[in-house]
Formats: C-alpha cells, structure tokens, sequence
C-alpha cells in the first residue's frame, strides 16, 4: 500500500491557490492518553488544521520544550509505542480524509527498522514523517524505503543553515521544507520576527517545495505574520498547552478545536 505525499502535497497546493499558508498543527500520540490522542488530532481538524503531524514521543526529544517534554513524559508512562503512533495516524485519516504526518527522532525508527516502519506508516493511510536529528548525509536508507512506500521526507533548516547546505538539505527533501523560525527549542515566544522571513527567502531560493514555519507561533496574530510569507504555519507548543492547562478531556479536546479555528483565521487573512 502506498503512503499518502501525493495528499500531502496537494492540500498544500490547494491552500496556496486559496492564497493563504496551510496550518499545520502538532499533536504528541498517547496524550493524554492513546484514545485522548487520536481525538485531540480530529479535534484539530475539525477546528480548521490543513495538516496534522503526530508527535512520537521520545525521552530526550531535544527539539522541543517544556511543554512538549511534559507531553511526552505522559505518554510515556501511559506505556505509548509505535502501534500506537500508527493507530493514531490510520484512525485521525480515515476519520477525516486528511494528510497525517508522524514527526520523530530516528533513534526509534533506527531500532524498529526502516522497512518495518515505513511499511506500517503507509498503511496506516500516512503521509510521511518529519525527521529534526536525520543529517542529510545518512539519510539514503531512509529516503529510498520512503519513496518505495509513497511517504514525504520533511527535512528540517534553520537560520544557521548556510545556503549551500539549505541547498543539499531541500535536495534530499520532499512534501514540504520545515524551517525552524529561530536557534532554540519549540515553545511560544512574544514575536516570531525577521530570522525566520529570511530564512524562508533563502530557502525557497533552492527548492520549488513549500516552505512551512514552526517553533514560536501561538496565536491567530503571529499566524498571520508567518502566513504573509511562508507556505505553511506550523503549532504545536500551544495545542499541547490547552490540553495540559485543560481541566478535563473534554475541555482540551474543545481548546483544542477553538485555537485551531483562530489560526485557520489568522492564516486567512491574506486572502
């Protein structure tokens, strides 16, 4: 069964000839729990997400901040694994048609095996994975399973990216270019600012891919700030804060579908 880049890369088509950015939220599976999960995935589609990445939690996830971290150490001690990584993927895309993307550290897919894993992410209706530690330089074993099984390779650049290496890191890449708004962790932050606009210039100067913009964006404001410029806005930090500050799951699970109606404005507002 082949994996879903070719959904992947047409509901971002179809966001840019609506004029507006895509929004991509990000959602750890297994919080708070499995089920919790998969339903605070549809939540966000419901409220408006063009895009879904479902986090795989890690132990030592050293892109991401307190917020994620918490979220992860959850999940984690709910016992979560890679079944359920890939039930949360097949349940959130067959319940809404809409392209699933898993964002993890390689050491899991390392040690579960590359075959395997894309295999079964296909399967699951997935539409590829977001890789933040895979250097470019060894991810050919990676890349040639993906492309066997119809998944997108989502590379991550930054501001300290030199062109030259924004130029071999989009070359290997496919579905979209993730471009880190500034050096740090994810979290929310006061302002997204001038690092990531250039960045995404720079970028999109070596690739016809989209080029999507994560780590600070909270809130409908800085949705359209990125969206003014950038192909996509990803949030994830502040899905996962309306759950944790959330005094029960049906109350995150509707936090969940408020803030992602906000930003599915704040990125229309180009229009």
């Amino acid at each position: 069964m082949s994996g879903n880049i070719q959904l992947l890369s047409d509901t971002l088509a179809q966001a840019r000839n609506e004029n507006r950015a895509a929004l991509i939220a990000y959602l750890p599976a297994g919080f708070p729990t499995v089920d919790g999960g998969i339903e605070a995935v549809k939540a966000a589609f419901e409220g408006g997400a063009d895009v879904v990445e479902v986090g795989l939690p890690h132990s030592d996830p050293v892109l991401d901040g307190p917020v994620i971290q918490t979220a992860d150490d959850i999940a984690l001690r709910g016992g979560v694994k890679i079944a359920d990584v890939m039930r949360t993927v097949r349940e959130a895309h067959e319940a809404t048609g809409k392209p699933v993307l898993v964002m993890t550290y390689w050491n899991p897919i390392d040690r579960y095996g590359i075959e395997r894993f894309t295999a079964e992410l296909a399967e699951a209706g997935g539409a590829g994975c977001i890789l933040p530690d895979l250097p470019v330089q060894e991810a050919g074993g990676w890349r040639e399973h993906a492309e066997k099984h119809g998944l997108a390779t989502v590379f991550v650049v930054a501001p300290s990216s030199q062109d030259a290496r924004l130029a071999k890191i989009t070359e290997a890449g496919s579905g979209f270019v993730y471009a880190a708004s500034l050096m740090g962790v994810t979290g929310t932050r006061e302002s997204v600012g001038a690092q990531a606009q250039d960045l995404v210039r720079r970028t999109r100067a070596t690739t016809e891919l989209p080029v999507c913009v994560g780590l600070g964006v909270s809130n409908a404001e800085q949705a359209a700030e990125v969206a003014s410029f950038a192909d996509g806005v990803i949030v994830g930090s502040a899905f996962v804060k309306r759950m944790l500050d959330a005094p029960d799951r049906a109350a995150g699970l509707e936090a969940v579908r408020e803030l992602a109606g906000d930003l599915a404005k704040g990125v229309r507002r180009g229009e």
